[in-house]
């Protein structure tokens, strides 16, 4: 019987490593750009931001999902590269609002 409940116990325990793991894996990428989004909304200054950066990672995690159509690989790494999709997106559209918003208020002092 306590064999039983200790074989339950680890079970459980696997089980909530494995979730923690898993969500540690997916939304691990997106952690270091929360604060530079709240800092760019904050400021409404995007000058230490590189686009380029953005840019290099929507390509790369559209071509680990466009390979995982001729070779299958874990789910995970599907979900990250969504994850990080969405997140490259939110930041430009933030940056090239921020950037956009600076620049008309520029040409608005010039006149």
């Amino acid at each position: 019987m306590e064999e039983e409940v200790f074989e339950q116990v680890v079970g459980v325990f696997h089980s909530l490593v494995w979730w923690v793991a898993a969500g540690a894996m997916v939304f691990g990428g997106v952690v270091p750009y929360v604060p530079q989004y709240r800092d760019i909304r904050r400021t409404q200054n995007a000058e230490g931001f590189s686009t380029y950066v953005c840019l290099v990672l929507l390509v790369a995690n559209i071509l680990r999902i466009l390979f995982r159509f001729g070779r299958y690989f874990d789910t995970l790494l599907l979900l990250q590269s969504a994850v990080m999709i969405a997140t490259m997106l939110v930041m430009l559209n933030l940056c090239t609002g921020v950037r956009m918003a600076s620049d008309l208020n520029t040409k608005r002092r010039s006149f």
